[in-house]
């Protein structure tokens, strides 16, 4: 019973205020008598009023329609994943990217940092980064194709001159007809080709770009989305879901970490070693390095590559030094850095990691390979705290124990 501004006792109200209905008995019959009902279950406490009595799912009907609907829901999921595959992958990429910087948040918040403020300092050493390799790329780029343009003439000409190794190549796999029949033939297709690299481009960008702002979303939002998450286990579990949780974010916290700091190792070792033998854009290349080697197994393949390549610009002993310093480094990575570094967060065995690496790469290619070791470490955190207990527990809830003769 509510009262009005004269203090007179007044009918309450079911409805919300701005929703406008006529009280009228004879208009609105058993939803009038309805509204009335539901105006004395709005409380302070609950304002839309307490839950309702469960459904008998025991039922022939809701047991039918329960199965109908989920084979329904389920191949409607299907199509879904199938049809946003592609979104979904970048949010969850921006989930765990956003999970890997947590660590770094909360220790600038557990220093009296606010959460915008600590968020904020994550984000802007991470662009600093950024800025820095583009800032020593962009010269590097520039004086390339400035050389490439002056020496185009020179190439051109050694084209036509059979002692030279451009001009063999050319006499071998007929270089310059290809190229002449392309752009005198290929006009349509050659138009194509361009088209689908630059949409190729752009979607690299743009799927670059969602991820950033997602990340950005995720992690200043991160308390919220990690209580959302809880809220969908069951009462009685919540508490033993959060201890898991907590931990699972944890080890993807330190893989990311310890990734980071493991690559910032490598470009510092690098730009030391290209300094000394004097090879060219050595900022960039260690920048390069350290930027592939966050990639497990692949990505330090073929950033050793490429370093090589340009230590083989200055001579051979150079480049065939720098290919030692990569292995050497390798296996001083692989053996004393990544145990050291990762051994206390994942502690995984080297043979499930190299699985996890090679399925997740075959599974989601690069993006795979670069969550599949937190994500093994998770599942191994479930399988050991969850179902190996249960299993061993089994036989105590009056299932047979096996027979050891058997």
């Amino acid at each position: 019973m509510t009262r009005t501004k004269s203090g007179q006792p007044s009918e309450p109200v079911a409805h919300h205020p701005r929703v406008g209905q006529p009280h009228d008995a004879a208009a609105e019959g058993p939803i009038a008598q309805a509204e009335a009902v539901a105006a004395t279950l709005r409380t302070p406490a609950d304002p839309l009023g307490p839950l309702g009595r469960r459904l008998n799912w025991r039922s022939a009907f809701l047991i039918g329609l329960a199965a109908t609907a989920g084979v329904a829901v389920t191949v409607g999921i299907i199509q879904m994943l199938l049809l946003a595959g592609q979104v979904l992958l970048l949010i969850a990429l921006a989930l765990f990217l956003a999970i890997g910087l947590e660590p770094a948040v909360s220790w600038l918040i557990t220093h009296r940092f606010p959460r915008w403020a600590a968020v904020f300092t994550v984000l802007a050493g991470l662009t600093l980064l950024l800025a820095g390799f583009i800032a020593a790329a962009i010269p590097a780029l520039v004086e390339q194709g400035r050389r490439l343009v002056e020496a185009a003439p020179q190439y051109v000409a050694q084209l036509s001159d059979d002692s030279s190794a451009i001009g063999q190549l050319n006499q071998r796999f007929h270089l310059q007809e290809t190229v002449q029949q392309i752009v005198d033939g290929g006009g349509p297709g050659l138009a194509s080709g361009v088209i689908s690299v630059g949409e190729a481009v752009f979607g690299a960008f743009s799927g670059l770009l969602v991820v950033a702002v997602l990340t950005v979303y995720f992690l200043a939002d991160m308390p919220r989305v990690r209580t959302t998450l809880y809220r969908f286990m069951p009462a009685p579990r919540r508490p033993r879901a959060i201890l898991l949780g907590d931990q699972i974010m944890v080890k993807v916290g330190g893989y990311v970490l310890g990734n980071v700091v493991i690559s910032v190792i490598s470009a510092v070792v690098t730009f030391v070693w290209l300094i000394a033998f004097g090879v060219p854009y050595p900022l960039l290349l260690a920048i390069l390095f350290a930027l592939l080697d966050l990639i497990p197994v692949i990505g330090s393949l073929i950033a050793g590559a490429l370093v090589a390549l340009a230590a083989f610009s200055v001579s051979v002993p150079v480049g065939l030094a720098t290919i030692g310093y990569f292995v050497a480094y390798k296996l001083v990575e692989d053996y004393l850095l990544t145990p050291k570094v990762f051994g206390r967060v994942l502690r995984m065995p080297a043979l499930v990691t190299v699985c996890a690496i090679l399925i997740g790469g075959a599974l989601l290619g690069l993006v795979g390979a670069l969550v599949a070791l937190p994500t093994a470490a998770a599942i191994m955190l479930l399988v050991q705290e969850v179902v190996f207990p249960r299993l061993d527990r089994a036989h105590a809830s009056g299932e047979p124990a096996a027979d050891p003769a058997a």
